[in-house]
């Protein structure tokens, strides 16, 4: 294998140690992963090295991460001769069947109106929760799984083809081993969207599993019926994660429906007829009494508060 793979690999599995990839640093990552095979193998082989740490005595794990004081910088390929070591002395002690054991882990995250909220988990990978989210997550052996209860969640799934990552959301189901994906649980509809990598959506119905690669997209309703996959745009499906709401040529139904999810009180059309109106623009998630105002000026329309704080969009 390339020395040079290997190097790489080790920074970045230390720069993980060190917590959450902020979302530059994740891309990068994810497009080192994906420049070369070498690349995905060398990272994984280092994750299952390190996974031996769980076998050894705190100060026998101590004496072999202890670096020597004259070479500071070295740390990375340190740490990987660490793992290394590591998993000869399991080997040594006949506890290899032990390595790939991960542990079971389950947790609750949640957002409140209009926090956005990142989370690393155990195996690496990364939620990006949207604004009213909440995520069950269950890690179990053979299976990652988690539940999108409401809400809006972006997955970076690490790869691991031992454990597939399971996300069920209303009467869907998305099962993937590692890639980049949005799971968006409405009430009428769970929606699927495909940065990277691929991904196979079923429903409870008895309707064929549909498979998603980068650019497509799928939706499962009420029933579990799972439509036929489409194209989408990510890039404006997740602009959400960067503070903005994009619509493209959106219903006014579609837009009071988005911007409900970023206030207190929700925001509602009329009639069929207001909430077919058509909207393009750019707004920013965090300040969605600018896109009301706006509306207006863009649309034949006003909008109308009610005594509870609800607002109304009518026709003018």
């Amino acid at each position: 294998m390339d020395k040079r793979a290997r190097d790489e690999a080790a920074q970045w599995f230390v720069r993980l140690q060190d917590g959450p990839l902020n979302a530059e640093e994740r891309q990068r990552f994810d497009t080192w992963r994906a420049e070369q095979p070498e690349h995905q193998y060398e990272f994984d082989v280092l994750q299952g090295l390190w996974s031996a740490t769980d076998l050894l005595s705190q100060p026998r794990l101590q004496a072999l991460c202890d670096a020597p004081a004259e070479r500071p910088r070295r740390a990375a390929v340190l740490r990987y001769a660490v793992a290394a070591s590591v998993v000869a002395i399991a080997v040594g002690l006949g506890l290899v069947s032990g390595l790939g054991q991960p542990k079971p882990y389950s947790a609750e995250f949640s957002t409140r109106v209009g926090e956005q909220r990142q989370v690393a988990l155990p195996d690496g990978s990364v939620m990006d929760l949207n604004s009213r989210s909440v995520v069950a997550v269950h890690y179990e052996k053979g299976r990652r799984g988690i539940e999108l209860k409401q809400g809006e969640a972006m997955f970076s799934v690490e790869h691991d083809a031992s454990r597939p990552f399971v996300v069920a959301a209303g009467a869907g189901q998305v099962t993937v081993t590692g890639t980049r994906f949005d799971v968006r649980r409405d009430d009428e509809q769970t929606r699927v969207v495909v940065e990277a990598g691929t991904v196979k959506v079923q429903g409870q119905a008895s309707t064929p599993i549909v498979t998603l690669t980068a650019g497509r997209g799928t939706h499962v309703d009420t029933q579990g019926q799972v439509a036929a996959a489409y194209a989408v745009n990510p890039e404006e499906l997740t602009a959400w994660r960067t503070g903005k709401l994009v619509f493209n040529n959106a219903t006014l139904a579609e837009v009071a429906r988005e911007v409900s999810r970023y206030r207190e009180q929700p925001l509602r059309v009329t009639t069929p007829a207001v909430g077919n109106l058509r909207l393009t623009s750019v707004f920013n998630a965090n300040d969605t009494d600018a896109l009301l105002k706006a509306l207006p000026h863009i649309l034949p329309v006003v909008l109308r508060t009610l005594p509870d704080g609800t607002q109304e969009i009518i026709s003018r």
